[in-house]
């Protein structure tokens, strides 16, 4: 088992940024790919972000490239997703999610487990 707790949501205006963190605990977090979905109020959940297990190869949606960054500290068993240059549709609840599969996949299915979720709301 994976446990993953995320942290850093919150209101934010439009045009800012806010980093969100997630604490794995439980298995060895460098064998596990890492990523975020998103779920808006209404909306299907939604790929957001994906970085490998050694933080070489990171891929992302086409909504967020170029705005959002994934990154990971394998000594302190964290993912990062740093977010800037928010809009009013990124307002979400952001989940955690980890895959003991290397084959990149944006399918929510794939992902083993996940976090609580943490709610960002950006405001125009």
């Amino acid at each position: 088992q994976v446990q993953l707790v995320e942290s850093g949501g919150g209101l934010v205006q439009a045009g800012g940024s806010l980093r969100l963190s997630c604490a794995a605990s439980g298995r060895t977090f460098s064998n596990y790919d890492m990523g975020w979905f998103r779920q808006a109020p209404g909306k299907e959940r939604e790929f957001v972000a994906r970085i490998s297990r050694s933080g070489g190869n990171t891929y992302y949606a086409d909504s967020t490239k170029g705005r959002f960054a994934i990154s990971r500290d394998n000594a302190k068993n964290t993912v990062y997703l740093q977010m800037n240059s928010l809009k009013p549709e990124d307002t979400a609840v952001y989940y955690c999610v980890a895959d003991r599969g290397v084959v990149l996949s944006t399918r929510e299915g794939e992902y083993d487990y996940w976090g609580q979720g943490t709610q960002v709301t950006v405001s125009s």
